[in-house]
């Protein structure tokens, strides 16, 4: 699925080329890397497909999660990532692409609203969505509510991913974002399905939020 482009989504050959480039080298790293994969989801079981669902995970893990996904999802699941619209976005979609999946571009801070509408359309094609609730700027470990809103909207499952590394080079971004090193162990969790109450009210919508969040930095190894 593809998003219309409109003149704020940013994309030239050089984000392009890089975003690929970058692409190429996760997937050669990934391939050194001793993965242990727990599906608490279920959605690689091919015999008992589940409906789209909504990953989320912190985005400064999103490194190890797409060799991991391929592992146990490519060729029965389709996934669209959410990227920003900056040239950022654009190099994280390219990058995306080397490992089969589609993106919607878009954030919190531009071209939210187009974004919204084109993650509810992917989910309504059948289509599981991935969404950093963090990102694309923080505060880190803070998850917004955007995602939550989306899953009360659209009744699909919120299935959040965790990942802990026994080696890593931490950046000195925004995110710390975490680069496993060769040869090292990356332990990646599909945790058990959240499924969201329509109609919630605004004490109910924040305990959920909350709930969630705790949830995910508890099974973060740095928070």
């Amino acid at each position: 699925m593809r998003i219309k482009k409109g003149s704020e989504i940013r994309s030239d050959r050089k984000s392009a080329l890089l975003g690929t480039l970058a692409g190429w080298t996760m997937k050669l790293l990934a391939a050194t890397l001793r993965f242990e994969i727990r599906d608490l989801a279920g959605i690689g079981n091919k015999n008992a497909p589940m409906p789209p669902v909504i990953y989320v995970l912190w985005h400064n893990r999103f490194f190890c999660v797409p060799p991991a996904w391929n592992r146990i999802c490519y060729g029965h699941r389709k996934t669209v990532a959410l990227t920003s619209a900056s040239h950022d976005g654009d190099m994280v979609a390219r990058a995306m692409a080397v490992f089969g999946l589609g993106s919607v571009r878009g954030s919190s801070s531009r071209r939210g609203v187009a974004a919204l509408v084109g993650l509810k359309r992917a989910l309504q094609e059948g289509l599981d969505i991935c969404v950093t609730p963090d990102g694309p700027r923080g505060p880190r470990y803070q998850l917004q509510p955007g995602i939550i809103k989306l899953a009360e909207s659209t009744g699909a499952p919120i299935i959040p991913i965790h990942v802990r590394f026994s080696s890593a080079w931490r950046l000195k971004t925004w995110d710390r974002f975490v680069i496993p090193k060769p040869f090292s162990r990356v332990q990646v969790t599909f945790a058990e399905p959240i499924t969201l109450t329509r109609g919630m009210d605004a004490e109910i919508f924040e305990n959920q939020r909350i709930r969630i969040e705790n949830l995910m930095i508890q099974a973060t190894d740095d928070a």
